[in-house]
């Protein structure tokens, strides 16, 4: 009986890498994982097996890699970030119980961890990160958790802000956000996170509604006492006041 490793490669620059990440990668026989992140690791591990399926066909990579797994190998599922966060660790532990396949999570950096260092502290105190795609989640659901996060005055990641289907949930997301929030709030967005077209912006709520994003970029709402100040976003912890 064989092993997956699910393996959070981190925003997709090898410097973001885990050495934990790496090391699964180069002992897995086959690498699994969505066509586009597989290209952005093909110099890295030249000589490896691969196996991809593009977007929308998630589940049939899993099934691939707990038959190949059956079957003696060692497989890689390769997911972008963390794969416990929005990606492919859920799906394949559910595939494979019952089935005697070894399972091993190798952790990595999610997008509301690097996207953050880029602005420069928004995620200080408590918050949340939700996903805008109603591909899994129904909209209904996705409004509920935003009224949530903004009456708790949580800072909020946004992941999946906007695509070519769902050109206005960003700006639905912001209106709901600004029942609750002064449109001037703080907030940040960044794209292409350690990759090629890197770029970071701060914005309030209000700019933010209208902004040019797309899916590779991570959205930061602040909460109430979030500033910004010579270029960082900056979430208070409290520790002045405890002094």
């Amino acid at each position: 009986m064989g092993k997956i490793f699910l393996v959070g490669m981190g925003p997709g620059d090898a410097s973001h890498m885990t050495p934990a990440a790496d090391e699964a990668l180069k002992a897995a026989d086959v690498i699994c994982g969505y066509t586009g992140y597989l290209a952005l690791l093909k110099d890295r591990y030249p000589g490896k097996d691969t196996f991809s399926t593009p977007m929308t066909r998630e589940m049939e990579r899993c099934e691939w890699a707990v038959e190949a797994a059956a079957a003696g190998k060692t497989v890689a599922m390769l997911c972008s970030g963390d794969s416990g966060v929005y990606g492919m660790a859920g799906p394949v532990i559910e595939k494979a119980l019952g089935t005697g396949v070894e399972i091993e999570v190798v952790p990595g950096i999610t997008a509301a961890v690097s996207g953050a260092a880029l602005l420069g502290a928004p995620l200080m105190n408590d918050f949340c990160v939700i996903s805008l795609s109603d591909l899994m989640t129904p909209w209904e659901t996705i409004e509920r958790r935003l009224r949530c996060a903004a009456q708790g005055d949580f800072a909020v990641a946004l992941y999946n802000p906007r695509s070519h289907r769902r050109r206005d949930h960003l700006k639905m997301a912001c209106e709901i956000l600004m029942e609750c929030r002064n449109p001037e709030t703080v907030c940040g967005w960044v794209r292409n996170i350690g990759r090629d077209g890197q770029e970071a912006h701060l914005t309030t709520l209000k700019e933010l509604a209208d902004a040019d994003l797309d899916m590779f970029c991570t959205v930061f709402i602040g909460t109430a006492g979030t500033k910004a100040a010579e270029g960082f976003m900056v979430t208070p912890r409290g520790y002045e006041e405890k002094k």
